[in-house]
């Protein structure tokens, strides 16, 4: 079926060009690089992954609770409209929210992918280039993945958020080579990791908690690649010209904040829009959830040399000011464990099942060991002893057995 004919809202035409403007940057220095960017360049070659085969496509979703997360999550809850809902509104209501949150995943991804390509032909270092490609390819599997969820599991979808389309477009047109790093290293994907990381820690499904916990994992590179590169360049810049990427920053983060309201959800459930910005505007969950999705910008816009006065006052007004003291290599470290204890996880269940099915297998043929034609005991025939059926354990290299420690087992 055509993504088109999955739209809750009509998403306007199917292309949307954006005029870029800017230099293709070639560098004919192949051999010198950044010992810490090569370092992230080579982590990023190794880490690649398919997400056809890592992720569990076979675990089950409902699509009128994909998430699992509470239902004072959502803006309507406590209102009189939601009083007024059926559970058959409250579930469609869910999966419209979920459909929401996860397509403008999916965009993001999409833009993502666009920024990469946009780095890789306009940065002027090969080391940054090399690290660009495999960002591209990462985002492209992000892409992937968030489609198959909305297509198949979901089966609806929504158009891209005004504010955000607003940012990518603004990041695109910027014709300054570390805009894209800027516009999406930081802003968009910082604020997309934290929301990645709440939904990752609240839901109880585990189809969505793997795919957004093999997202962060690579997303955490991407911003560790932003922060090198940015702050780097942004020691060499005049006061001016800083100023200029804190504005740059300040709207962005207008802009990502309003992002989250969700309003094009309740107005296909009647809620007028003004109204509906209002609930969102009064909702004590949301505004804790907005709080901490720049739990992963703030520190990094302090990181990278973006700290004058006129941002600082933004960020009072928006309260995170404080998350600027933020332990962002800690988050990001994290980020990295929690993906591969879920890899853990699922390969000793694998294993397990692998075990099992050896174990049955003896049992079987233990029991049809015996001579043919055999009658057994008790008809005047004693059976000749039979040699034990083989372990693959004992014959099989490619068999690993559970008993072993890791360090020990057969390669």
């Amino acid at each position: 079926m055509s993504t088109l004919d999955l739209y809750a809202n009509e998403p306007g035409p199917v292309n949307w060009e954006v005029p870029a403007s800017g230099a293709a940057r070639f560098s004919w220095e192949y051999d010198e690089g950044r010992e810490r960017l090569l370092a992230l360049y080579q982590k990023g070659k190794d880490k690649q992954w398919d997400g056809a085969r890592r992720i569990d496509w076979d675990l089950e979703v409902d699509p009128y609770d994909p998430l699992g997360t509470p239902d004072e999550a959502m803006t309507v809850y406590g209102t009189r409209h939601w009083s007024k809902m059926t559970e058959k509104d409250r579930g469609d209501l869910r999966r419209h929210y979920a459909s929401w949150q996860f397509s403008q995943f999916l965009h993001g991804e999409q833009g993502a992918m666009i920024c990469a390509a946009r780095i890789i032909e306009a940065v002027p270092d090969m080391d940054a280039k090399f690290y660009s490609a495999t960002q591209a390819m990462d985002e492209a599997r992000h892409a992937e993945i968030y489609g198959r969820f909305l297509h198949e599991k979901i089966g609806m979808l929504y158009p891209i958020n005004d504010n955000l389309k607003s940012l990518l477009g603004d990041t695109l047109r910027d014709s300054r080579w570390d805009m894209p790093y800027l516009g999406m290293q930081v802003l968009i994907e910082g604020l997309a990791l934290a929301a990645f990381g709440m939904i990752r820690d609240s839901t109880n499904k585990p189809l969505p908690k793997q795919i957004l916990a093999y997202v962060m994992q690579d997303e955490a590179r991407h911003v560790a690649f932003g922060r090198m590169a940015l702050r780097d360049y942004y020691r060499q810049l005049t006061d001016a010209e800083r100023r200029e990427r804190e504005e740059f920053v300040i709207e962005g983060c207008y802009l990502m904040r309003d992002r989250l309201r969700g309003v094009e959800v309740l107005e296909n459930f009647g809620i007028p829009r003004r109204e509906a910005e209002e609930m969102s505007e009064r909702s004590e969950f949301l505004r804790v959830f907005r709080k901490l999705l720049f739990s992963r910008i703030v520190p990094c816009v302090k990181d990278i040399g973006l700290w004058g006065e006129r941002l600082q006052k933004a960020y009072v007004d928006m309260g995170v000011l404080d998350l600027g003291d933020s332990d962002l290599d800690a988050l990001m470290t994290q980020d990295e464990e929690i993906a591969e204890r879920l890899d853990a996880e699922r390969f000793a269940r694998e294993e397990a099942e692998r075990v099992a099915e050896v174990t049955d297998a003896i049992t079987e043929g233990q029991r049809g060991s015996g001579p043919r034609g055999s009658r057994g005991p008790g008809h005047g025939h004693r059976p000749e002893p039979t040699e034990p059926f083989p372990s693959p354990l004992d014959t099989d290299p490619t068999v690993v057995d559970p008993r072993l420690p890791r360090s020990t087992r057969r390669s």
